[in-house]
């Protein structure tokens, strides 16, 4: 087995830690005044908002386990704890969405008045908080589906509070205070298109799924032009998380050969497949003239 090692971005829990103080700090402040003004969408940014610091707790503490070194018990460590919290975070969005659609839609037909400056100035404290925490986070949620989970839960509630404001401002100056259940469910359908997206990237990689971007065939041609190379099958690709691309095949050699010059004919698959498909953890099986099955994909 071969791992070729790369430059990664340091992905740092500190962020994540104080965007759980400060989004813990609006929830409450949402929940009191929610019931004091009687704000359906308040209450709901505030179950959102709650809902996503149980995820950020949850995101950070599967950082530090992915942090933990392999051992005799867990050869690759705890590094897919990331991708189960990405999975769960994306759920618990889906799941939201649904719960605040179901006590908009019964609050829209039957709408009563709302204390909108209350609502206003809370708005306001979440899109600051929020905000922070957005770009506390923007960073490493380019390099780490974990810390895209939580940069995405707390996006949305940024968004929801901006929902929240402009809901508020029609309620005081119009009096629309139906706007309330528009707003919520507007949040709600949101959540639900990052939710989903989230979800199914997620799901592709637990399931070990071939990565969108890898064309199997497209890799077998490449490796197939490699002197020595007679036939690369029974492959897996496969991401362990979003730092690690693995790769697990048979290579039946052209000749019988020794496992020194087996070495340098490695050497070059590796070259081939860390800097065309971004591979960089690469186990192969040497064959010549073994009498199994040459197909590209085999079911076991």
């Amino acid at each position: 087995m071969s791992e070729i090692h790369i430059h990664k971005h340091e992905v740092k829990g500190k962020n994540l830690a104080v965007s759980i103080l400060l989004n813990l700090v609006i929830t409450i402040a949402q929940v009191v005044g929610g019931i004091i003004s009687g704000s359906l969408s308040l209450i709901s940014d505030a179950l959102h908002n709650f809902s996503d610091v149980l995820s950020l707790v949850f995101s950070y503490v599967a950082h530090k386990l992915s942090r933990r070194k392999a051992s005799i018990k867990n050869t690759f460590g705890f590094k897919r704890a990331e991708l189960i919290a990405a999975f769960v975070n994306a759920s618990t969005l889906v799941i939201v969405a649904f719960i605040l659609i179901y006590g908009a839609v019964e609050r829209f037909f039957n709408p009563h008045p709302i204390e909108s400056d209350l609502v206003i100035w809370l708005a306001l404290l979440g899109i600051i908080v929020n905000g922070l925490s957005v770009v506390f986070l923007r960073k490493d949620a380019e390099h780490n589906l974990n810390m895209k989970s939580a940069y995405l839960h707390l996006l949305t509630d940024m968004m929801a509070s901006v929902a929240v404001l402009s809901g508020g401002l029609l309620m005081k100056f119009y009096g629309w205070f139906w706007v309330d259940g528009v707003m919520t469910i507007a949040i709600a359908i949101y959540l639900i298109f990052v939710g989903l997206k989230l979800l199914m990237e997620s799901t592709k990689m637990l399931m070990l799924f071939t990565p969108d971007f890898i064309d199997i065939k497209d890799l077998v041609r490449e490796v197939h032009k490699i002197p020595g190379v007679n036939k690369f099958h029974h492959i897996h690709v496969w991401h362990l998380n979003d730092e690690e691309l693995h790769l697990e095949a048979h290579l039946d050699c052209s000749e019988d050969i020794r496992m020194s010059e087996f070495n340098d004919l490695l050497r070059e698959i590796e070259q081939v497949l860390f800097h065309q498909f971004h591979i960089n953890h690469i186990n192969i099986q040497p064959e010549f003239k073994k009498d199994d099955s040459k197909d590209f994909i085999v079911q076991d």
